[in-house]
Order: structure tokens, then C-alpha cells, then sequence
């Protein structure tokens, strides 16, 4: 099988998420990978377009992004004021359409890795505006009369956070991987990849005070392997000895990001 994917020296991943990926790239599926923030969803495609030597695109979703977006922009103001300015051959409009994220995708010579990252921030509508493109690998510029097809069928990688169900039409053409959470023994080896030098008796008290945080309730936002990373971090630099996290967890703004959990932890620790 060609352009498998076995991880990568900055990425640890399960055997099942190897398996998927790989299969998804045969099947010339989107890999659609839902999972909570910190689960490496974002970051799996920036490691299989390394692991692959290929270019990555990253579309970023947000909720005001159309699926035209992706395909390309038509820039009537520029063609507009360039008449009114007498700048230019306005009769030239391929020179006022630019390509979006998914229309560079295609026009490139080699395949590239696309990442339609956050997907369930647009509105509902948005998966299915694209499934013509994502299955034909082609789309029309109404403006030119042009048709842009797939010189290469990209790798598409699609995140989602779950805030938001997928129409069934979009997810049936998809490869679905639900991304858990780490484990205490998988998040060992992804720190030890980021901080190899890290003392045995640093990384089991974090991992302890980590996961005893994760499991408190009334968190608005657990921590994430991110977050988990920063704290790392901000532990060595601050010469933490790693008995105090028994008691206390310094710096717990690396870890929390919303004042009533900061808030929450403080007044369980007194």
C-alpha cells in the first residue's frame, strides 16, 4: 500500500488511528477525526504530510466560513475600481479570481495533504456544499467558465470537535475515527517524545496530579495534552521539585484556562 502512514518522530498515535488513517488514504476517503480539544486532531496532519514529505494546506473553519470559500473568490471591488481607474485589462477575469484552500489543492502538480480543520464551526449547511467537490474532485468557475479538476487526488484530512452533528450524507463519505483520550501509558510516550530528558519522578507525579485534575468534577474545561505539555514546561523552568505536586499544582494557569475552574481547584486545596 502506497503513502502509509506509520506515525512520526513529534507524533504518537494508536494502532487504531495507524490502521484508519492508512485506510482512508487507500480508499481516496476523507479521514473525518472527531475527538475533545487536545487529542491530536489538528496536529495528525501536519505529522502524516511530514511522515508522507508532502505539502500541507489547512483550511480553518470558522463560523462565518461559506464552502465557496474554498474554492475561490471572486473579486468584483478590485475588477471594479481597476474600470474605474483605468488600471489593468479588466477583460482578463481569470486575474480577479483567486483560489481558496480546496481549489489549490487541487490545482497542485503533486498531492498535497488538506486539512479542513474544525468543520462543525460552520453552519449546517456547510458539509453539504462540498460533497459534489469532495467526491467529483472538481468544481466550475462560473465567472470564467472554467473547470478546476484534482490534478492530484489530495489526502483530506477533516477535524471535528463534535459541538455540532454532521449531516449523513457528508458523514457516509467519510472514513470516522473517534480520537480518545490518552491514557496515562500512551501520554507517557507522547511526553517522552517532547521531553526526552524528563526525570522518571517528574513524569509520574504529573501524570498523577494531571489525570487526578482531569477526573475533578465541575470543570468547564478539562486540560488538554497541550495544555499538559505547557505546564511541563513551565514546571522545569520554575525548578518545581516534584513532591510538592502532592499538595499543590504550580502554575495552574498553564493547565486551566477559565477562572472558576482556577477558582474551583484553589478552594479544594485549602
Amino acid at each position: 500500500m502506497e503513502n502509509q502512514f506509520r506515525g512520526s518522530g513529534t507524533y504518537v498515535a494508536s494502532e487504531e488511528l495507524l490502521k484508519v488513517t492508512n485506510i482512508a488514504i487507500a480508499l481516496q476517503k476523507p479521514l473525518l477525526v472527531k475527538g475533545e480539544p487536545g487529542t491530536g486532531k489538528t496536529v495528525l496532519a501536519q505529522a502524516i504530510a511530514n511522515a508522507l514529505q508532502k505539502r500541507l494546506l489547512i483550511w480553518n473553519i470558522k463560523s462565518t466560513t461559506k464552502a465557496q470559500d474554498g474554492l475561490y473568490v471572486y473579486d468584483v471591488v478590485q475588477r471594479l475600481y481597476d474600470s474605474q481607474m483605468g488600471v489593468g485589462d479588466i477583460e482578463k477575469v481569470e486575474k480577479y479570481v483567486k483560489l481558496g484552500k480546496l481549489g489549490e489543492a487541487f490545482s497542485s502538480d503533486e498531492q498535497v495533504i488538506l486539512l479542513i480543520d474544525e468543520i462543525d464551526k460552520a453552519d449546517l449547511e456547510f458539509p453539504n456544499d462540498l460533497l459534489w467537490e469532495l467526491d467529483q474532485m472538481e468544481f466550475d468557475i462560473s465567472e470564467t467558465g472554467r473547470t478546476v479538476r484534482a490534478k492530484q487526488r489530495p489526502i483530506v484530512i477533516i477535524t471535528s470537535n463534535a459541538e455540532k452533528e454532521l449531516p449523513d450524507a457528508f458523514l457516509r463519505r467519510c472514513i470516522f475515527h473517534y480520537i480518545e483520550f490518552p491514557d496515562e501509558g500512551l501520554m507517557s510516550q507522547i511526553i517522552r517524545v517532547h521531553y526526552p530528558d524528563l526525570e522518571d519522578a517528574m513524569l509520574t507525579q504529573v501524570l498523577k496530579a494531571f489525570y487526578q485534575l482531569r477526573a475533578m468534577n465541575g470543570l468547564q474545561k478539562k486540560p488538554g495534552t497541550s495544555e499538559l505539555l505547557d505546564w511541563i514546561q513551565a514546571l522545569q523552568l520554575g525548578g518545581v521539585d516534584p513532591a510538592c505536586l502532592h499538595e499543590s499544582l504550580p502554575f495552574v494557569g498553564a493547565l486551566l484556562k477559565k477562572n472558576e475552574d482556577i477558582e474551583l481547584v484553589r478552594r479544594r486545596q485549602e
